[in-house]
């Protein structure tokens, strides 16, 4: 509910801060007093887009703030979904720059219009006579018999079966397609696939088998150059081996004269260790050659299957080759599994259209058994409320289609007049007797659910009498279970709020304001008489007003 509002530099509004209360609140005034500029403030205040010129000093900053408990509108999830701090008293603030530019606060966190709307649509519902043709949509008129039903459990239920349907009716349907792509594929990927897993790709391989290539195919020269090598270390008289003995003996001889030649003498030992080890080294590989030319023709041949694969893939190394063989067999085997894949989606999604038929049938039997309970509610209200032969025809059809809130369609038809013809509510319902239905169905819809504060601006336009009474003591019930607000010209109505506001124009230091004032008993009593005989007050009109006011 709407606890608190505060306006600055808004139109005729230079600065007007006011609270709320819960129950009937009603708001009066002379045409032309600025009514609409208070419903122009909570419109940008509930997302409204907004310019310049509703500023009154466009050099200063305009700024409209709302304080709504929210405590009872289960709007935790959504502040989460949003990621703003929920707060039982929410403020709302909304800021016009001088430079134009619009800016909107939920709780001190800036938010977008969007975001702001989506939160205004659940906090503040605004009628008018120009305003009703909601009621004209199935919707709406859904949502209406779906609240009476008590079906919120089932549809929550209903709709996230649809959700799911939908989402595997899309995996389906992605399937299908990558199938024809992939079908067209298979052929060229079986190939290609067969092609490098016949290659048996090792990773590290190409680097072995290019040294053993180089080795089979320079083996004379290797053997040439090691036999050349094995001759000057073991060669006698000239060999290096002899030479270093010589060396090692002379030095052992005089190591013991001084450390630098005992260090010597260490030295030439371990380099006569090593020449030993390399001698015996390479022996060993000169045994180990042996000329093949099969191997080598088997090393050229694998070299150049690598290189073909390496240029037809655009690689450049096995490893890139490995994980493309991975690739390719990903690829084959998701089209070989597709139709497997494909048909078990579809048996999910029988069971799911399963699951959804009998939440669809629970749904279908509780609107059909409150159809005519709403239809004959709605008609009792709309004869107190002056329209005596308004009569309803409404039929519920099973569909096969899932639509988002069940397997139904409505016809919901409406006749005025005794023995007329019906028609569809937006054909044939006037703006005043849309404006009627709306506020019965609010009325009736209002015992069932928690409803957002509702604004009825001027909906009891071309209303008087006994209509009057009937329509307020009807805000009246409506207040009980939620917070009312009426711009009305009514006396009758005007009385029946638990307070009550006027709207009215002050010249301030050659300035037209508009201002808002909360009216005590005495001012109520005489602007309801005024509201009865003008401004020439009566003491006739004054007890009316009186006796309407219950004093």
């Amino acid at each position: 509910m709407l606890r608190g509002l505060s306006i600055k530099n808004f139109a005729l509004i230079e600065q007007l801060q006011v609270s709320f209360d819960t129950g009937l609140i009603t708001i009066t005034g002379e045409t032309g007093a600025g009514k609409s500029l208070l419903l122009g403030a909570l419109g940008l205040l509930l997302g409204k887009r907004a310019d310049l010129s509703s500023v009154k000093d466009s050099s200063k900053k305009c700024t409209i703030e709302g304080v709504f408990d929210i405590a009872h509108y289960e709007l935790v999830a959504f502040f989460e979904e949003e990621d703003l701090d929920y707060e039982n008293e929410t403020i709302i603030r909304r800021e016009i720059l001088p430079s134009g530019k619009s800016r909107a606060f939920i709780n001190d966190t800036p938010v977008t219009l969007q975001s702001l709307a989506a939160l205004g649509a659940k906090l503040i519902d605004i009628h008018s006579q120009h305003q009703t043709l909601e009621v004209t949509t199935t919707d709406f008129q859904f949502e209406v018999l779906d609240a009476l039903a008590g079906a919120a459990r089932e549809i929550k239920s209903y709709k996230r079966g649809l959700k799911l349907l939908k989402e595997k009716e899309k995996e389906v349907n992605n399937l299908v397609a990558n199938r024809e792509v992939f079908t067209k594929e298979y052929e060229y990927n079986t190939f290609l696939l067969k092609e490098l897993e016949d290659a048996k790709l090792q990773s590290g391989e190409l680097k072995e088998l290019e040294e053993r290539h180089d080795r089979l195919n320079n083996i004379e020269e290797i053997q040439e150059r090691l036999s050349g090598s094995i001759a000057i270390v073991t060669s006698e008289e000239i060999g290096v081996s002899d030479q270093l003995n010589v060396i090692k003996s002379n030095l052992s001889k005089i190591a013991s004269f001084s450390s630098g030649l005992n260090d010597l003498s260490e030295r030439i030992q371990s380099i006569y260790i090593e020449l030993d080890d390399i001698q015996v080294t390479l022996l060993d590989e000169l045994d180990k050659l042996e000329a093949d030319p099969q191997q080598l023709e088997q090393a050229s041949q694998r070299l150049q299957l690598l290189h073909n694969l390496q240029v037809k893939h655009n690689v450049s190394t096995i490893d890139e080759l490995i994980i493309l063989t991975q690739e390719l067999q990903e690829k084959v085997s998701k089209t070989e599994s597709l139709s497997e894949d494909i048909e078990k989606l579809k048996n999910e999604m029988i069971t799911i259209q399963s699951q959804l038929d009998e939440v669809a049938g629970k749904i279908h039997k509780k609107r059909k058994k409150t159809l005519p309970v709403f239809i004959k509610e709605l008609e009792d209200i709309l004869q107190a409320l002056g329209m005596p032969n308004a009569s309803f025809n409404a039929e519920l059809k099973l569909q096969d289609n899932y639509f988002s809130n069940g397997k139904e369609i409505l016809e919901f038809l409406f006749s005025a007049n005794k023995g007329g013809s019906y028609g569809e509510l937006k054909k044939v319902a006037s703006g005043g007797e849309l404006s009627r239905i709306m506020i019965a169905i609010k009325a009736i819809l209002s015992r069932y659910a928690q409803l957002p504060t509702i604004i009825f601006d001027e909906i009891d336009t071309g209303v008087s009498g006994e209509v009057a009474h009937k329509m307020a003591d009807l805000m009246m019930n409506m207040s009980k279970n939620l917070q009312v607000f009426s711009i009305t010209h009514l006396p009758q109505i005007a009385a029946n709020g638990q307070n009550q506001y006027k709207v009215y124009k002050e010249d301030i230091d050659n300035t037209t304001v508009t201002q808002l004032k909360l009216l005590d008993e005495n001012e109520r009593v005489r602007e309801i008489a005024e509201m009865i005989g003008g401004k020439n007050i009566s003491d006739s009109a004054i007890t009316h007003a009186r006796s309407l006011l219950k004093l």
